[in-house]
């Protein structure tokens, strides 16, 4: 892997709810971001990692829960951000499952193909071009999620900074698509058609062990 890939792979890992394995690599995680090119998605990783680095194991996983399964504005579901409860996300979802299939990856059995760990992963594995398309597709989405986690004042705005970096400046189109998404939500669901997942799955608020 190349510096870029290894910074969304690290990426990919620090997103994922911090289990037992995760909070034990903690060390190694910030021993591979300063290994990464110094620039501002190494300083944002490294910013979060001091933070990440300090919390005791429970908490940090408290962090997590409240963060991301009890808000549904920072959801880490990429496609609910575009398509909102309809069957165009569901489309959505299986055009990703189409897309890792055709890179010869297995879509994964446990979780929703567009959640943004593993769309990340998929970017690593895969680097530029057709491994980062998922992320620049749904790059309102990430905009979004960024600004949520900021007005909570998570620390876990500096991954998305460090994400949101590495894809680089917004043009003028994902600006205004940013602000008209931020104005008035995701479509809403179409009628006649039950969501493509019962709401608390899309939110991320099924029960962890």
């Amino acid at each position: 892997m190349n510096a870029r890939q290894e910074a969304l792979a690290l990426i990919a890992l620090l997103l994922q709810y911090p289990d037992e394995a995760l909070s034990a690599g903690r060390d190694e995680f910030t021993a591979t971001a300063r290994n990464l090119p110094a620039d501002a998605t190494r300083a944002a990783l490294l910013d979060f990692l001091d933070w990440y680095g300090e919390q005791p194991p429970f908490e940090l996983a408290q962090h997590y829960v409240e963060t991301f399964d009890l808000r549904r504005r920072t959801s880490l579901y990429l496609t609910y951000y575009l398509h909102g409860d309809t069957r165009r996300r569901g489309m959505a979802m299986l055009v990703l499952k189409q897309r890792y299939r055709a890179a010869g990856l297995a879509p994964p059995e446990d979780e929703l193909p567009d959640y943004l760990p593993v769309v990340c992963e998929f970017a690593a594995l895969l680097g530029p071009g057709a491994g980062e398309a998922p992320l620049r597709q749904h790059r309102t989405g990430l905009e979004l999620i960024r600004a949520g986690l900021h007005d909570a004042g998570s620390p876990y705005a500096l991954l998305l900074g460090a994400l949101t970096t590495l894809m680089g400046e917004l043009s003028e189109a994902d600006r205004a698509a940013v602000l008209a998404l931020a104005a008035d939500g995701p479509p809403d669901e179409e009628v006649g058609l039950a969501p493509f997942a019962p709401p608390d799955y899309l939110t991320g608020t099924e029960i962890r062990a």
